[in-house]
């Protein structure tokens, strides 16, 4: 029997440079508003100038980078307005998410599967805490969090989340770091995944809007501290 697939797609030089150049940003090796040279990431990443410059397109289309005219590149910052800005709009979309994998575990909707997933994510997100590394921590955060958004089985919010979810990363990071323990992560997420587990909307949706607005508003007063601090 003959089928019918498609061909196995290389990955371009753009699309490598862009990953690269991308996890470099999210983990923080390159610092946020650091300003970025087409000639240097060339030479470095071993490229042509035409292919970094197309990554760099695509790295502000994720929002990671800016482009200022007649002045080059600059990785984004994360400002208390840019904080403020993320932790509303994760509160609208993964409260909503939230709230359609709560409805499908009480309709019993492919709850066993959707149940061990979660159940996975976040004994993930535990391992990650026990080794007490920022970047392994965040990354199992963050992934716990875009596990619920595609459990949700909505194509167009996965399609708008997925627009963000890098600059998301760089707040989870960011939010994380002013966790005095890591345990205290653990417990933020804890009564989210036992008001999902039980198939709770309006108790899983209270859960994830609660912890992401007042993780939000540490990290706004925080960033707009260090703002005075710098302007003063």
């Amino acid at each position: 029997m003959e089928y019918t697939v498609g061909k196995v797609q290389k990955r371009s030089a753009e699309v490598q440079a862009a990953d690269v150049l991308r996890a470099a940003i999210v983990s923080g090796g390159i610092p946020l508003g650091a300003r970025l040279t087409e000639i240097s990431a060339a030479e470095q990443l071993g490229v042509a100038r035409s292919t970094i410059r197309t990554a760099l397109h695509q790295l502000v289309q994720d929002g990671l980078v800016i482009q200022i005219p007649y002045t080059g590149w600059t990785v984004m910052t994360l400002s208390s307005h840019d904080a403020w800005e993320l932790y509303t709009l994760r509160v609208s979309l993964e409260t909503l998410a939230a709230g359609l994998v709560a409805d499908k575990i009480a309709l019993k909707h492919g709850a066993e599967t959707i149940s061990e997933s979660l159940t996975e994510a976040f004994a993930t997100l535990k391992a990650a805490c026990r080794t007490r590394d920022s970047a392994v921590i965040a990354a199992a955060d963050m992934a716990l969090h875009k596990r619920i958004i595609l459990l949700s089985g909505h194509r167009r919010l996965s399609d708008q989340y997925s627009r963000i979810e890098h600059q998301v990363l760089i707040y989870i990071r960011s939010s994380d770091a002013l966790v005095a323990e890591p345990e205290q992560i653990i417990r933020q997420h804890q009564p989210l995944i036992d008001a999902l587990l039980q198939g709770d909307r309006l108790a899983a949706s209270a859960a994830l809007s609660r912890h992401i607005e007042e993780e939000g508003t540490v990290l706004v007063k925080h960033l707009r501290a260090v703002e005075s601090e710098s302007t003063g």
